[in-house]
């Protein structure tokens, strides 16, 4: 299924001084749950901001998009609300307008994207820092089995994408294989801009 992606017109140029991280990864990898459990770490920091995403599905007990219909969404884009919007997987999302202004302010803006818009924010923001979280072919499969989202399509030729999508320049890769809580950790000081090594997780 092919994806597309659309900035906003008027932004051309670079947006700073305020970081924004990319968070990509195939489906299963567990992208959500490094995102939530950053977030919450990150609950007393307000240079550091997880903007909610609009998409045209409901959202899962992991995520917290907002959720609206296919005509909302269209809406919403033709009053040029989004500063990027993009289809994937048979659904609409888009990132809102106003991480702009918290990125002039100098704050770290967070937020879950498609490989596609790698391109287009990295020419429009002067900050972009991608961080790829993936995990082994057999735990994504598991993955999204158990999570049985019967709305984004087939697993197979989900986990086909995947591996088709594995190019996608990174800045930085999680191998989220072990503890959740110690891969989100890994993910906060990149958020952070903090140097981090590689540990064994505790047994």
């Amino acid at each position: 299924m092919s994806e597309t992606t659309t900035m906003t017109q008027g932004e051309a140029g670079t947006i700073g001084p305020g970081r924004l991280v990319l968070v990509v990864g195939p489906s299963g990898a567990g992208k959500d749950t490094l995102l939530r459990l950053a977030q919450a770490a990150c609950v007393d920091d307000h240079d550091i901001v997880f903007p909610r995403r609009v998409v045209t599905r409901e959202s899962s007990a992991d995520e917290d998009n907002i959720a609206v219909s296919p005509d909302e969404f269209r809406r919403s884009q033709e009053h040029g609300d989004f500063a990027v919007h993009w289809d994937a997987h048979g659904h609409s999302y888009a990132l809102p307008l106003g991480i702009n202004d918290d990125i002039r302010a100098g704050r770290a803006v967070v937020a879950n994207v498609s490989r596609t818009v790698i391109g287009a924010l990295r020419k429009a923001y002067a900050n972009v820092v991608v961080v790829a979280i993936t995990a082994p072919p057999d735990v994504l499969a598991q993955r999204l089995a158990a999570r049985a989202r019967h709305s984004d399509g087939n697993i197979g030729d989900r986990l086909a994408r995947s591996i088709s999508d594995a190019s996608a320049s990174a800045d930085v890769t999680i191998l989220n294989a072990g503890s959740a809580d110690y891969h989100s950790r890994q993910l906060v000081r990149v958020i952070r801009n903090e140097c981090w090594h590689e540990e064994r997780p505790a047994q």
